[in-house]
């Protein structure tokens, strides 16, 4: 898939050590965003003319995945290795940042798992409906241009695949945590890994747009008691589905 120009490396300034898909504090002169308020999504394109792209950009995200075209895509190729657990909440988002090392294969192109992360509920919908939760999983290729990988979380039974996880859970914003536990992002992901693509944006500020999107069609689950134990920490931090514009999103045809 070609993404058009590429995306701007600043969405990579690392303060404080963490690896920024624009979700740390992004707040340096610009004011502070939020997801709701004078600093909710409404706002954020004229918060500062570094978020433009959050009001006039023409590809962004989310979406609502209604009508698809359906083509034999190959395969996304993971090689995810284990990490240390790095989590920490950055008062958007509870993230994970990654151990070098694992990655995803594109049609031929090699991105690197840099971090993941949650929204609730989700910020994706198919047809209308919203889940529980969705993890993001953001990669970068040796361009700096990135490929995210949504995995929709849906109420059922108990995921043991983040117990660890959610036993380091940060409450509080700027809290963090390094443990010496390993973590495996392949147990995150559901069986059947066949998926969505489209062309969009970072759904947070300054939402830079040619980001190559990939939502996974099969939702993973977690129990209630999972779901609501992030909700009690983030509350609701999903931006609210786009314009779709002139873009098309292309249905993997082939379950995998």
């Amino acid at each position: 898939m070609k993404l058009g120009k590429r995306f701007l490396t600043l969405a990579f300034a690392v303060t404080v050590g963490l690896c920024s898909y624009s979700y740390a504090n992004a707040s340096g002169g610009h004011g502070h965003w939020s997801y709701e308020g004078e600093g909710g999504p409404e706002h954020w394109g004229s918060m500062s003319k570094d978020f433009a792209a959050c009001s006039e950009g023409k590809q962004q995200s989310p979406i609502n995945i209604t009508a698809t075209e359906s083509a034999d895509l190959a395969d996304i190729k993971f090689d995810y290795k284990t990490s240390e657990l790095h989590i920490l909440n950055n008062g958007h988002t509870v993230q994970v940042n990654y151990d070098s090392g694992s990655s995803i294969t594109i049609d031929g192109v090699q991105y690197n798992l840099i971090q993941f992360h949650f929204h609730t509920p989700s910020e994706h919908t198919l047809n209308g409906k919203y889940f529980g939760n969705e993890l993001h999983l953001v990669h970068k290729n040796d361009k700096g241009e990135l490929a995210v990988v949504g995995v929709l979380i849906e109420e059922g039974k108990e995921n043991p695949a983040f117990k660890a996880i959610w036993s380091n859970l940060p409450k509080k914003s700027g809290d963090k945590k390094d443990v010496k536990v390993a973590i495996d992002a392949s147990k995150l992901l559901p069986e059947t890994k066949s998926f969505y693509r489209y062309s969009g944006s970072l759904t947070t500020p300054p939402c830079s747009e040619s980001v190559n999107w990939n939502v996974l069609k099969t939702p993973i689950q977690m129990s209630k008691k999972q779901i609501d134990a992030i909700q009690k920490i983030m509350h609701k931090n999903n931006r609210p589905v786009q314009p779709m514009h002139d873009r098309k999103v292309t249905a993997d045809s082939i379950t995998h």
